[in-house]
């Protein structure tokens, strides 16, 4: 049931993390703060279509 997303940068909108999620378990939507290497500091990045 865990199914593979991408997250992506809020700031520059590029998709830099690949993690998998359960969907019967975790509904909505992830947001997590990471670095992104393209913009040299640690932002929000949220799940996106793959």
């Amino acid at each position: 049931m865990r199914e593979v997303i991408l997250l992506s940068c809020q700031e520059c909108k590029r998709k830099n993390y690949s993690v998998t999620k359960n969907k019967k378990t975790q509904s909505g939507k992830l947001e997590v703060k990471k670095y992104c290497k393209f913009c040299n500091k640690h932002t929000v990045h949220k799940e996106t279509k793959a």
